[in-house]
């Protein structure tokens, strides 16, 4: 999708592609014997470290792009499981990381040290080591979008995931941690970045991580409300990680038992409201011809997408009535059906009756979405 070129596009300013073998100014020689070795001793130790100090330092003072991008190739190519190596390996890591982001800092001009301070974040995300998880969790609030990106997704990434749902992790709070800093965040977070959130808080194996799902969807939410959200596109895959934890019935048991739903009413809640933000965004910005193609482009996306994949397995059986509705270019009919599934101010829908959920104080109805503010 064009939303998301745009953004690695920014990305690519400083994570360049081109993973080249080209020889950089380090030399690899003794430490690619140290990786050939079972037992390792004080000298290789010292190689280990010796290497790691001259790889970060030519990161931070070389300037050309490329180079850059040699010099973390270099690095993450050197990686190994042998336990001595791999733990002396992340020991020296994160001394040298920490000293490559403090020389940074009196970097000039500022924009060569943000370049810096991304390609170590980048360097982070790569090394998969959550034992440098507190360099990156500072970075968390960071006003520039693409280094809060590569510190969120050092924090986030299937490894880190891995590493956290197995206990791998040299702290067993550090899970605990990394949710409630997402959390802080993710008010004032890109849509790029509250997927990555959304993924993580999907599959890390503590109960937070739901809470902090329903977080990235309130702000999702919120952000339809306003009139103020981009990158609608996004949502689906936020609907799709909501609707995956949402317990369905068994077959021909009708509605949910309590016992059934126990603590899973939020999520579906959370689904069908921003399911039906969606909609109502679509149909209101459709008749007052408010929305520009790209928007009306990754609505449809969004509605078409999440009726076949996931109310259609809500429901146990296909379901393309909104599809046709769009196709039909009938918004009449796609508020029926938007009603009939997620329901009315008088009639429940069929999701909330089958799932067991209302949106709050009895309400049978999802919450309206309001008028656009007037340009001042």
């Amino acid at each position: 999708m064009k939303i998301k070129g745009a953004f690695f596009a920014v990305l690519g300013t400083f994570f360049v592609l081109a993973m080249s073998s080209a020889s950089a100014a380090v030399d690899t020689g003794p430490i690619d014997a140290v990786l050939k070795k079972t037992v390792l001793g004080d000298q290789d130790f010292k190689v280990i470290d010796d290497f790691l100090a001259q790889a970060v330092q030519d990161l931070v003072r070389t300037r050309d792009l490329t180079a850059i991008a040699q010099a973390r190739t270099v690095i993450l190519s050197r990686t190994s499981a042998q336990g001595q190596y791999a733990q002396r390996f992340s020991e020296s890591a994160h001394r040298h990381i920490q000293a490559g982001f403090e020389q940074a800092q009196s970097l000039r001009p500022d924009e060569r040290k943000t370049t810096v301070f991304i390609n170590l974040l980048i360097l982070i995300d790569g090394l998969h080591d959550l034992r440098l998880a507190d360099l990156a969790i500072p970075w968390l609030k960071d006003q520039n979008m693409v280094a809060r990106y590569w510190a969120v997704h050092a924090l986030t990434n299937t490894a880190a995931v891995e590493q956290l749902n197995s206990g791998a992790s040299s702290d067993p709070a550090l899970a605990s941690t990394i949710v409630v800093r997402l959390k802080e965040v993710v008010d004032d977070s890109s849509p790029e970045i509250l997927a990555q959130i959304a993924t993580f808080a999907a599959n890390v194996k503590i109960p937070q991580g739901e809470e902090l799902l329903l977080a990235v969807a309130d702000v999702r939410i919120k952000r339809y409300a306003e009139w103020t959200v981009k990158h609608e596109f996004y949502d689906v895959g936020i609907l799709k990680l909501l609707e995956s934890k949402i317990p369905l019935p068994s077959a021909g048991s009708g509605p949910m038992t309590p016992t059934a739903s126990a603590g899973k009413p939020a999520v579906a809640q959370r689904f069908a409201q921003l399911y039906s933000y969606a909609t109502q965004r679509y149909i209101k910005g459709t008749e007052r011809g408010l929305l520009n193609d790209p928007q009306k482009r990754h609505l449809i996306a969004v509605l078409v997408e999440t009726e076949e994949k996931c109310i259609g397995r809500l429901l146990n059986r296909p379901q393309l009535t909104i599809r046709r509705a769009i196709e039909k270019e009938s918004m009449t009919a796609l508020l029926d059906e938007h009603n009939r599934l997620l329901g009315a101010e008088t009639t429940p829908g069929e999701l909330p009756t089958r799932l067991g959920f209302d949106y709050g104080s009895n309400r049978t109805a999802p919450i309206p979405l309001p008028d656009p503010p007037q340009k001042q």
